[in-house]
C-alpha cells in the first residue's frame, strides 16, 4: 500500500470517529435548544455530518460519504451506541452518507462550480441533516404537522451553519492533506 492511500485511509478513519463520537460531545448543549423548543434533536447529527461532507468533499469520490455512513453504521452497533432506532440505525446512517455523495456529484457536473466548494459543502451538509431529520422521523418518531417542520428546519439551518464551518476546515485542510 503505497503512503497516499494509507494517509487517504486514516484521515477517513479518523472523520468517521469523528463524526460518531462529536455528537456525544455536543449532545448535551444541543440538548438545551432542542428540549426548549419540544423536538428531538438535529443539531448535533448537523454537526457529525460535517464530517463526512468534509471527507467526501476532499476525496472528491463518488461514494465516500455512503461508504463512511456504513462504517459509522457499524461502528455505533459495535460500540453499543445505537440510540433510538435500535437495529435500524444503519439506515440512519448510510441514507445522509448517500444524500451528501449525489449532491456532491450534482455540483460536480455543474460547469459554473468552482472545486473549493462553496456551494456544495453547505448544501451538501444542510440537506443531509434533513435527511436524517426525515429519517429518523420515519422509523423512530412520527412527528406531524408544525413539530415536524420544525425538527426539519433547525435541522436545515444548523446543517447551513454548520456546512460554513465545513468550508473553512476543507480550506484548510486542503493544501496540508494533499488527498
Amino acid at each position: 500500500m503505497n503512503h497516499s492511500k494509507l494517509k487517504r485511509l486514516i484521515f477517513y478513519a479518523l472523520c468517521c470517529d469523528l463524526g460518531l463520537f462529536s455528537k456525544r460531545l455536543i449532545a448535551p448543549a444541543a440538548n438545551i435548544i432542542t428540549e426548549a423548543l419540544h423536538i428531538p434533536g438535529g443539531i448535533g447529527t448537523s454537526f457529525s455530518l460535517m464530517f463526512l461532507v468534509i471527507a467526501a468533499s476532499l476525496s472528491g469520490r463518488f461514494g465516500c460519504a455512503t461508504l463512511m455512513g456504513a462504517v459509522q453504521s457499524l461502528l455505533a452497533i459495535g460500540m453499543g451506541m445505537v440510540g433510538s432506532m435500535g437495529v435500524l440505525s444503519p439506515i440512519g446512517y448510510i441514507v445522509p452518507g448517500l444524500v451528501i455523495d449525489c449532491i456532491f456529484f450534482f455540483f460536480r457536473i455543474l460547469p459554473s462550480q468552482k472545486a473549493d466548494g462553496t456551494f456544495a459543502i453547505p448544501a451538501a451538509n444542510m440537506l443531509a441533516a434533513v435527511a436524517a431529520c426525515l429519517t429518523a422521523n420515519l422509523i423512530v418518531f412520527r412527528l406531524r404537522g408544525v413539530v415536524l417542520l420544525l425538527y426539519a428546519s433547525v435541522s436545515a439551518t444548523t446543517g447551513f451553519l454548520f456546512g460554513l464551518l465545513g468550508i473553512y476546515l476543507v480550506r484548510r485542510l486542503r493544501p496540508v492533506l494533499d488527498l
